[in-house]
């Protein structure tokens, strides 16, 4: 389980950062190749303006390649597309597929496609107007190579 409540501090006192719990699955770092994320997560009702996955590229500037956000009781994407209404209190499978060459990632939620758009983060991120208590859960998470 990942909760955060935005009164959190950061790690440091010169961070910008708000406040957040991540999980990274160590030994899974990529710059090349196709690589999917995996997991089974629940979104508690009433948590809004959070992160809860994302694909964070490792070089050159660290930049944030996909972003997962809850609000309005909906998954959605950073370019604010609906992924999955209603997600509150509800299990859902999320899969994640990065092909790194051809800068693509493509989202499935229950095995649907929600969208498309240098290693897989997930947890509870802070966004811009969050509820006051904050909190995702996760389980059966796995990152899979595809080898050519």
């Amino acid at each position: 389980m990942c909760m955060v409540y935005p009164t959190y501090k950061p790690l440091s006192l010169d961070s910008k950062t708000k406040p957040h719990l991540e999980i990274r699955i160590e030994g899974y770092n990529y710059s090349c190749g196709v690589w999917q994320f995996e997991g089974h997560g629940f979104v508690l009702n009433g948590t809004f303006g959070v992160c809860i996955m994302q694909v964070f590229e490792a070089h050159p500037k660290h930049d944030t390649t996909l972003m997962l956000d809850v609000y309005n009781n909906s998954i959605v994407c950073h370019n604010n597309s609906a992924l999955v209404p209603n997600i509150r209190d509800t299990c859902f499978q999320s899969n994640v597929i990065h092909d790194v060459e051809a800068s693509s990632v493509n989202i499935y939620v229950d095995g649907v496609q929600g969208g498309s758009s240098d290693f897989f983060k997930f947890g509870v991120y802070t966004q811009d107007d969050p509820s006051i208590y904050m909190e995702s859960r996760w389980k059966g998470n796995r990152v899979l190579r595809k080898f050519s």
